[in-house]
């Protein structure tokens, strides 16, 4: 009789949404297109685990839709705006599968983590494509669930902390630093990376996570819960730098806890920028967004201290130097649950409920 080569595949089992709304949304099939190179730069890797994060929670809810989908198609060349379906997921631990022809740091085989920035298909698949200059080599000593957990924390951290707070290994020996909100993914990341660079660090959080932060090296814990929280860091020296993770009414504040004309830096993660997006439309919001931040930034800095503002930025290069610090046993991942790739709308109902210490991870290679 007569023989044929089998059908290549085309299709693979993902994890997506095809509206915005609550967990019901989320939707596994086993029908979605394989990811394809496209551009020269970019790699395909085969996702062996990932985790969630809050923008995750975000994103399905359609928060941000606005600026995401002006960066997916800048130029409006598509005729109707559609991003679904839509693959969540933004951490990636997993092996290179194909390289594209630029390609020349990594090879089919490898093992890396990536953080894949959130206007792209995301990691709760069993592909995934990312740009070759997002993708870093995974720490050796970490297992690829372990290391599923860092990618987007640690470059979120790291865009707050050196990027945008300008500290880094040789100037922040000494510093006081407080962290609010410190038990999350980017809090246990910060709290970490800035006693590595030698640091007096202060964490704000609950009292279940003071075992945690102690840990962690933490040098001064106070509960958020217990008493006035703005008085009581009132009773303590002035900080030089605070992250800030929480927002809303303790940037009112929290200002006020910084050494004055010192060069003394406040960075929040919280910010209005998509949301003002959202409301006011691609020109009105950014037109806001600029107001605000420029008359915030102008205001503070007539009082003597460093107002900014803090973004995810993908970077294999900042992954890379995260990478050693992880193998050099200065930074460690925090993981609070870890669930099969069957159990995603479990994990998501989880990261829901809050008061997560540490990250939630998704073992993508065990389906069951």
């Amino acid at each position: 009789g007569l023989r044929s080569s089998p059908p290549a595949r085309t299709a693979m089992p993902s994890w997506v949404i095809d509206r915005y709304g609550r967990n019901e949304v989320l939707r596994f099939t086993r029908d979605m297109a394989l990811p394809a190179i496209r551009f020269p730069n970019e790699v395909v890797i085969k996702v062996h685990a990932a985790s969630l994060n809050p923008i995750d929670l975000s994103m399905r809810s359609g928060y941000g839709a606005t600026a995401l989908n002006m960066k997916r198609d800048p130029l409006k060349l598509n005729s109707v705006e559609n991003e679904f379906p839509l693959t969540l997921g933004r951490d990636v631990s997993g092996v290179v599968m194909e390289c594209g022809l630029s390609v020349s740091y990594f090879k089919p085989g490898d093992e890396v983590w990536a953080a894949i920035p959130p206007w792209k298909q995301g990691t709760l698949s069993e592909f995934v494509v990312a740009s070759g200059n997002e993708v870093s080599f995974k720490p050796k000593c970490l297992s690829h669930t372990e290391a599923a957990s860092l990618p987007y924390v640690g470059l979120t951290a790291w865009s707050a902390v050196n990027n945008v707070g300008g500290l880094n290994d040789k100037n922040c020996g000494g510093k006081r630093v407080l962290i609010l909100g410190a038990s999350g993914g980017v809090g246990t990341f910060a709290v970490q990376l800035v006693k590595a660079w030698g640091a007096h660090v202060t964490a704000v959080c609950s009292n279940d996570a003071i075992i945690l932060m102690k840990k962690l090296g933490v040098d001064d814990v106070i509960d958020y819960k217990s008493g006035n929280l703005e008085e009581r860091l009132k009773t303590l020296p002035l900080f030089d730098f605070i992250l800030d993770n929480v927002g809303g009414s303790t940037e009112k504040w929290a200002l006020d806890l910084l050494r004055k004309w010192s060069g003394a830096t406040y960075v929040t993660l919280v910010t209005p920028f998509l949301i003002n997006m959202d409301r006011l439309g691609v020109a009105d919001g950014m037109l806001r967004t600029g107001v605000t931040i420029g008359s915030k930034t102008v205001k503070h800095l007539c009082k003597g201290v460093h107002y900014r503002w803090a973004f995810f930025m993908p970077s294999g290069p900042c992954l890379d130097e995260i990478a050693e610090l992880v193998d050099s046993g200065k930074i460690q991942p925090v993981i609070d649950q870890v669930f099969s790739f069957a159990d995603v709308p479990k994990a998501f109902l989880k990261l829901e409920g809050g008061h997560a210490r540490g990250k939630t991870v998704i073992d993508v290679i065990n389906k069951k």
